[in-house]
């Protein structure tokens, strides 16, 4: 169960489009979703989105679910209906440079804060995922596994995730040694491989565990997130 504003209850089997739908009947008429992708990369960068989709049909967008559940075709499919539809949406890319510098957390919320402020018409209640982002200006909920519960906050990670890994496609042309097209710079064996024998490149997280023991004079740099993925570092 989800508690919403004036303690509405929403069931988090009630559908996608439900947590929107009451948050409306409450009197938020303008409810924008936000969502990351790249948390758990080494390299390339964080991206963040924020979506408002309309009410009835036309923000029922086909085959919209959590990116991480979507085929690379399906997501390309939904992220150009959700352009298509969408009233509002944005997307904020944070370079690996500043994440090394500010820490993963704190570009992660800066992000989202970032790509919520540029909608326009402004939201008038804020879903995000996972994270509770402060200074907003209105009434926001963080929602567990948003990208499963909230269409909005689904639309978003699709913003993101596509947004992210046309990046890195574009990336492996600079940087072919380490083939980002088919990782997307995520920890894999092949990515394993491939810093082992070339060392990292300016677009890594050098403050990640994995990349820093592959750097000349590296050491055991501690800014890992809370991300599982990067710490088991190959």
């Amino acid at each position: 169960m989800t508690a919403l504003a004036r303690r509405v209850l929403v069931r988090r089997d009630a559908g996608l489009w439900a947590l929107e739908g009451a948050l409306r009947r409450q009197g938020f008429p303008v409810v924008a979703g936000a969502d990351e992708a790249g948390r758990g990369a080494c390299a390339g960068p964080l991206v963040t989105a924020a979506c408002v989709l309309p009410e009835g049909r036309r923000g029922q967008v086909p085959e919209l679910a959590d990116s991480k559940l979507l085929t690379a075709p399906a997501r390309d499919r939904v992220y150009a209906e959700v352009v298509r539809r969408a009233l509002a949406w944005s997307v904020v890319v944070i370079p690996p440079q500043d994440i090394d510098r500010r820490g993963l957390h704190v570009c992660n919320i800066q992000g989202l804060r970032r790509a919520l402020a540029a909608l326009q018409p402004a939201p008038a209640y804020a879903l995000t995922d996972g994270f509770p982002v402060a200074g907003l200006g209105v009434p926001g909920l963080a929602v567990w596994k948003g990208d499963r519960v909230a269409a909005c906050i689904a639309a978003a990670s699709v913003l993101a995730k596509v947004t992210r890994d046309q990046i890195m496609t574009r990336l492996h042309a600079t940087h072919p040694l380490y083939d980002f097209a088919t990782h997307k710079g995520y920890v894999t064996d092949g990515h394993s491989a491939a810093l082992d024998a070339h060392g990292p490149c300016v677009e890594h997280r050098f403050s990640y565990v994995n990349v820093a023991r592959r750097t000349p004079g590296g050491g055991w740099l501690v800014d890992m997130g809370d991300d599982a993925e990067v710490r088991e570092a190959g």
